[in-house]
C-alpha cells in the first residue's frame, strides 16, 4: 500500500489526521503532509477509514511501489 495525494483536492479538512493519525499531520493552513506514504499493515484500516472521510476526495491508495500504477479507490 502506499498513499498518494492530490494537493489541488485538499482543502485542509483533516479528516484524515482524525482517522490515521499516524499516517497524515495536517497543519492548521496547510494541506496534508502523509508522514508515513507506507504504512504498516496495522494502519491499513485506518488508512482506508481516512480516505473514506476525506470530503474532497483528494487521497488515494496505490497497490505495490509503480509510481505509474493507477489509483485505486476504497468503495
Amino acid at each position: 500500500m502506499r498513499i498518494v495525494v492530490d494537493a489541488d483536492l485538499c482543502q485542509g479538512h483533516a479528516a484524515c489526521q482524525d482517522e490515521a493519525p499516524a499516517v497524515f499531520s495536517v497543519p492548521k493552513h496547510g494541506t496534508v503532509e502523509i508522514t508515513d506514504p507506507t504504512p504498516d499493515p496495522a494502519e491499513h484500516d485506518a488508512v482506508r477509514a481516512a480516505i473514506r472521510w476525506c470530503p474532497t476526495r483528494a487521497l488515494s491508495i496505490v497497490d505495490g511501489d509503480d509510481a505509474d500504477s493507477t489509483p485505486k479507490g476504497t468503495d
